[in-house]
């Protein structure tokens, strides 16, 4: 097994795993998590670093949050 089917294994398998702890959630809980995950990756490129991600998730959570009230 080369190096790229490992990782694209390991992709897989973590993205299957997070999917899985989506199904107890509440329609609240996941708008909040999808807000912060796309606050997130905003955050990122507008922003740049640590600081920018995670100012961008928290806003982002927040948003998620109050839309999905």
């Amino acid at each position: 097994m080369n190096f790229t089917q490992r990782i694209s294994t390991a992709v897989i398998l973590l993205a299957a795993l997070g999917l899985g702890g989506c199904a107890g959630m509440t329609h609240q809980e996941k708008g909040t998590a999808t807000g912060a995950a796309i606050g997130g990756v905003a955050g990122n490129i507008i922003g740049g670093g640590l600081l920018g991600t995670a100012a961008g998730a928290a806003v982002g959570g927040v948003i998620g949050h109050e839309v999905t009230k």
